[in-house]
């Protein structure tokens, strides 16, 4: 059984830095991308980044790039979300998934597993 199992969400101030986890298990995912998608209150669940597990290449949400870092460590089977300079409008629950296939599939098609996800709060 897949399982994704975030950490790291809290509550920081504008301009502050945070950084999100994500533990894999239940496969094997060489395969696989894994990618980063937020939720905001009253808004549709968003992509926000994505990497192969090889990270090889990596693909942002305009919003979010120059600000926040996709990464992997495959000894330890976990997705790293580097987010600094954060912003009020980044509030959201962040949910990690994974995908079999290309990193752009994750954002065309969506994933096939997903985490419980963890709150992000920004305060200005």
């Amino acid at each position: 059984q897949v399982q994704l199992v975030e950490s790291g969400g809290g509550l920081v101030q504008a301009g502050d830095s945070l950084r999100l986890s994500c533990a894999a298990s239940g496969r094997t995912f060489s395969t696989y991308t894994m990618g980063w998608f937020r939720q905001a209150p009253g808004k549709e669940r968003e992509f926000v980044a994505g990497i192969p597990w090889s990270g090889a290449s990596t693909l942002y949400k305009d919003s979010v790039k120059g600000r926040f870092t996709i990464s992997t460590d495959n000894a330890k089977n976990t997705v790293y979300l580097q987010m600094n300079s954060l912003k009020p409008e980044d509030t959201a629950v962040y949910y990690c998934a994974a995908r079999s296939g290309a990193v752009a599939h994750i954002r065309i098609f969506g994933p096939e597993y997903w985490g419980q996800g963890t709150q992000v709060t920004v305060s200005s």
